[in-house]
This record gives structure tokens, C-alpha cells and sequence, in this order.
């Protein structure tokens, strides 16, 4: 079966659309810090307006535990909605209640709505089914169709993802559609010399996207903290870094496996180590094999890749077509050590192909950073949906919608 998309669901002029949108933006004292997920899902939620639908937007933020918290409100999202729309838009205060429920009814064609946090009800993402479908059958009662366009949910069973689309006439909206053509890119015949860089905290949060991707590339650059659990199997001492040692074996047969199928994987050659982990600390540039060999002796705390590593990774990044890049190089929250971020996305605006930064802490570094949106060729608003699509995984918010 092929995914539904918009046509599916025919004219949707004066009818009550669902739009399930990710719209879990950081927020600082009320303030959006990062709007890239509330701005790409502009083109789905324009095209519904002109379309004459009646729009429900509903979304979660954070991880308020079921119950209402106004620390995760959805409001200061709605104000910007409606700066990026230049239109009103109505404010639920809460997800399925009487100020939903008036909210709705007051639409006209064309006008929006949205809900508040959908987490406020347990429903969303209770672990029983009965529980998330009896959620769902109350938000289906606010729409006549549902539009999936929340690509950051679609591996998570949960009510307004999957049990609401099976209830009502469901479809993927444009943003999802985006992904899924990008990622498919990623997967079916990419072009080539096709170079991955993972970075981030844990080997073990990207152990399934390695090892299906370790037969498909020609290039795997390792930075961030998982760096310090390869230098270990390398033979190397690593101080206090970060250090998974129930993963060392699992990366030694990695580097195993990469060696027979021809697989480069490229590990830093320097880092550069802190007395201790804050943005005033001392710091050092060390050798990989000398991490220990610092003023700080085997309490040192690498919290980026070197100067040497980067210009390494420079290099392996433009000279290939297709570069997929998932996790941070170092703590780039700190000044002195956002350099490796910083040069990791400098060379993917230089790729001569399609360069994408996988979601999550990645996309937030490259705007924090001050790059634009339009330097790479995608930012995925998806984190852990992009890495589970590229460990091969079924995607239940996907599947609902008709992709196999």
C-alpha cells in the first residue's frame, strides 16, 4: 500500500480537520527559543486554509506526565501560528472539553483552532490501547478527517497518531510527505561517496541506525560522547569522558564488520578536554591516544572533537553527495566547545549533493549556531522518527496511513 496523502481524503471545504502537527518547541519563560518545527508546518496548514477545512490543530509539548502544567502550555504556540499565518488563531485551553469543544464549533472555512497540550490527558499515551482509543474517540468527535503531519510522533503508538487515524479518514500531511521522500533518498540509491556522522551522547541510542547503515555507506564519521566508547575499543584511555563500557565489545565488532565490507570509519584523532564539565573550565587540546596525558590528568572530561578531527571530517563531508548527519559533536551549549558542531555544519552547507541534519539536538545546534534552514538541503523535525526509518523499522503512525 502506498502512504495516503492529501487527495485521498477529496474536498475538504467546510469540514472539521484534525491537523496532528509536532509542535513540541523549547521554551524558555514562556518564550519559543527554536519555531523550525512550528515554521515547517506552515505549507500543510496553508494548504488546508485554502482548501476551505476548518482546522483543529492539535499537538503535545514536553512531558507534563498527563496532568495540565502551564509551563507546557501550547499557547505561546498559537501566538505564533498566527504571526506565521498573519490570521487569528483560537486557543483551547484544554484538549477535548468544553473550551475544545466551543473553540471547534465557532470555526468557519478557513479559520483554525488549537487545542491544547494533548499530554494534559493520559489518553495520549497511555500504554494500554483501550485507554489511548477512548482518548482518541473524543478527539475524533472534534473533526471529520485527520491530517498526520507530525513526522517527530509517527514511531510512537500513541491516541492522536495512530488510534485517530484509524478512526477517521486519515492522510499525511505535506511535512510528512517531505521526510519520507527525503529519508527514502537516504535508503533506495543514494548517491555516492554517501557519508554518515553520528555524534550525541550514547552509543547505545544509535546501535540499530549503525549497524543497518554500516552495509549501505562508504564513509561513518563518529563523533560527540559515543566517540569515547570507540577510542576504547581502539585500545585508548579515555579520563572521565563519557564511556559506555557495556557497548566496548559491540563496537569493536562494528569496527570489524566496517574493515571487511570496506566501510571507512573515520574516529577522531584530538579532543579537547575540560578540568570539568562547564562552560568556564580549563581546557586542552589533546591527542586521542594522549587523552589522559593533560593537566587534568585521567579526571579530564572531553566535551568536543579537535581542531585536527574537524578539518578530517571536513574534508570526508565535502568530498561526498549524500551526508546524513544525527547528534551534536560536543557540548555546543558551551561556547568553548561548539567548534566541532560548528564545523560539522559549515561542511554540510558545502556538500554538492543533498546534505540533511537529522532532528533533535542536531537541528537545534545549527540554528543556535546561527545557520539558516534553507543552507542544507532538509532538517528533519523528527529526531528518533529519522533514526528508527533508517535502522529499518516500522513507524505505527506510518503504517496507519497506508505506507508498507
Amino acid at each position: 500500500m502506498a502512504l495516503r496523502t492529501l487527495d485521498s481524503l477529496g474536498s475538504l471545504a467546510g469540514k472539521r480537520v484534525i491537523v496532528r502537527c509536532d509542535l513540541n518547541v523549547p521554551l524558555k519563560d514562556g518564550i519559543i527559543t527554536d519555531d523550525g518545527r512550528v515554521r515547517a508546518s506552515i505549507p500543510t496548514l496553508n494548504a488546508l486554509i485554502h482548501a476551505g477545512a476548518r482546522l483543529v490543530v492539535a499537538s503535545h509539548l514536553g512531558r507534563p506526565d498527563g496532568a495540565p502544567d502551564a509551563k507546557y502550555s501550547l499557547e505561546p504556540v498559537a501566538q505564533r501560528l498566527s504571526e506565521l499565518l498573519g490570521a487569528p488563531v483560537a486557543f483551547a485551553r484544554d484538549t477535548v472539553d468544553e473550551s475544545a469543544q466551543e473553540a471547534v464549533a465557532a470555526l468557519e472555512d478557513g479559520q483554525m483552532a488549537v487545542l491544547e497540550n494533548l499530554r494534559f490527558n493520559p489518553g495520549e499515551t497511555a500504554k494500554d490501547a483501550g485507554e489511548r482509543r477512548a482518548f482518541a474517540e473524543r478527539l475524533a468527535q472534534l473533526g471529520d478527517a485527520l491530517v498526520s503531519d507530525g513526522f517527530g510522533v509517527v514511531h510512537r503508538k500513541q491516541a492522536s497518531v495512530y488510534e485517530l487515524a484509524e478512526l477517521l479518514p486519515s492522510a499525511a500531511g505535506l511535512l510528512v510527505e517531505k521526510e519520507l521522500e527525503v529519508l527514502d533518498r537516504l535508503t533506495e540509491n543514494p548517491e555516492r561517496p554517501y557519508t554518515v556522522v553520528l555524534g550525541g551522547s550514547k552509543v547505545s541510542d544509535k546501535l540499530g541506525v549503525i549497524e543497518h547503515l554500516l552495509p549501505r555507506v562508504d564513509r561513518l564519521l563518529v563523533g560527540g560522547g559515543m566517540m569515547f566508547t570507540f577510542l576504547v575499543a581502539q585500545g585508548h584511555k579515555v579520563g572521565a569522558s563519557l564511556l559506555e563500557e557495556d557497548q566496548i565489545d559491540r563496537v569493536k565488532g562494528y569496527l570489524a564488520t566496517a574493515k571487511e565490507s570496506g566501510v571507512e570509519i573515520i574516529l577522531p584523532v584530538d579532543a579537547v578536554v575540560a578540568a570539568s564539565f562547564s562552560a568556564d573550565a580549563d581546557h586542552v587540546i589533546a591527542d586521542a591516544d594522549a587523552l589522559e596525558e593533560t593537566p587534568f590528568g585521567a579526571s579530564g572530561l572531553g566535551l568536543d572533537i579537535g581542531p585536527r578531527t574537524s578539518e578530517a571530517f571536513d574534508a570526508a563531508i565535502r568530498g561526498s553527495r549524500t551526508v546524513f548527519w544525527n547528534g551534536p559533536m560536543g557540548v555546543f551549549e558551551m561556547a568553548a566547545f561548539e567548534s566541532g558542531t560548528r564545523a560539522i555544519a559549515q561542511a554540510l552547507t558545502e556538500v554538492d549533493g543533498l546534505s540533511v541534519v537529522g532532528g533533535g539536538d542536531s537541528a537545534a545546534a545549527v540554528r543556535q549556531l546561527g545557520f539558516a534552514d534553507d543552507d542544507f538541503g532538509h532538517i528533519s523535525t523528527g529526531g528518533g522518527a529519522s533514526l528508527e526509518f533508517l535502522e529499518g523499522k516500522k513507524l505505527p503512525g506510518l503504517e496507519v496511513l497506508g505506507w508498507a
